[in-house]
């Protein structure tokens, strides 16, 4: 197996345990098995573990909210597993309804030395852009989740989690739309010019500051594809996450693909015109109003609000700047409208 993880690291308290989550724990495992089974339904299917087991780490990023905002989320977490947005398959041809991708494994004695093979499963498709960064964004959460709790890394998950990411081997970028005339577009049908001005990621850091400087300068035009700005705020989220939990050489490698993914959403028109303004949200996420009020869960909102707030507030450590840290706190309700 390539060398992927520093092993200094693994003698390091585990960083998602430096927080008390707020979200109830049995949520975790539920999205973890959401991901494993997900592969006979196709790479699109892990969204709903993926959001289960991003609904979770939440409490862990913020645990310091009100409980009404804990409570808030885990409603949509059940709409998850209850099948809700069941538009990433077709289950009577997978075999599988939502539903009972949340089951439990059967009992199996853990192999944490397994969870790596993750990473290796990654390492195969890291290199390009698959599917607006899906492939990293599932990946990154699972080896977060069974870093963590290494019990819950049955030999039936692991190889799971690993179909699962393989999937994305001969995936596309994803598509974007330039508009009537020209339409849908995968990102390997889009000339890309190079551009001086943008040049190569020095380094994770600096992927951070351009995602949120993306998002604070676009977050208001109406654009649409390339999974829009909730995945490019995941893949970086996801890349951060790598990084952090000792795969530091695969985090890097994941740079050049985040790069592509921003250049292709710069490509995007403003498309108000033909599809309407972009709304904005009233509430910030972190107070009860937003919760209580009547949520939007068209366009896959429900899996993606989940992972997106996951994936900002993973970032938004990485600012110091409290005049940075208001200005991307108010372009972000953009993207919780």
């Amino acid at each position: 197996m390539p060398d992927l993880i520093d092993a200094s690291f693994l003698a390091l308290p585990s960083p998602s345990l430096w927080f008390a989550a707020m979200v109830d724990f049995e949520y975790l495992y539920r999205g973890i098995c959401g991901l494993a089974h997900a592969h006979p339904a196709g790479t699109m299917a892990g969204h709903l573990g993926a959001a289960v087991a991003a609904g979770y780490f939440i409490g862990e990023v913020q645990s310091e909210l009100p409980d009404e905002v804990y409570r808030g989320i885990e409603g949509e977490l059940d709409r998850v597993m209850k099948g809700e947005e069941a538009i990433w398959f077709n289950a009577k041809k997978a075999g599988i309804t939502p539903e009972e991708m949340f089951q439990p494994f059967p009992e199996q004695r853990a192999a944490a030395q397994q969870i790596p093979t993750i990473a290796a499963a990654l390492q195969k498709n890291i290199g390009q852009m698959r599917q607006s960064g899906h492939n990293v964004i599932f990946a990154s959460i699972a080896i977060r989740a069974l870093h963590d709790h290494p019990d819950y890394a049955t030999p039936q998950i692991v190889e799971g989690i690993d179909k699962l990411i393989n999937g994305f081997n001969n995936a596309s970028p994803g598509r974007g739309y330039y508009g009537k005339e020209k339409g849908w577009l995968t990102g390997n049908q889009v000339e890309l010019k190079p551009d001086a001005a943008f040049p190569a990621y020095s380094g994770i850091s600096q992927m951070v500051t351009v995602t949120i400087d993306e998002m604070i300068a676009t977050s208001s035009i109406k654009k649409q594809g390339f999974g829009g700005l909730w995945h490019i705020i995941n893949h970086a989220a996801a890349i951060t996450e790598l990084d952090r939990f000792g795969y530091q050489k695969l985090a890097a490698e994941a740079l050049p693909a985040h790069h592509r993914h921003i250049q292709l959403w710069r490509s995007l028109p403003d498309m108000e015109s033909e599809l309407g303004a972009v709304e904005k949200s009233e509430h910030d996420p972190r107070q009860p109003e937003y919760w209580a009020g009547m949520l939007k869960r068209d366009e896959a909102r429900l899996t993606h609000r989940i992972k997106t707030l996951y994936g900002y507030y993973t970032l938004r450590r990485y600012l110091e700047n409290d005049a940075k840290r208001k200005q991307a706190d108010e372009a972000f309700l953009y993207l919780m409208a």
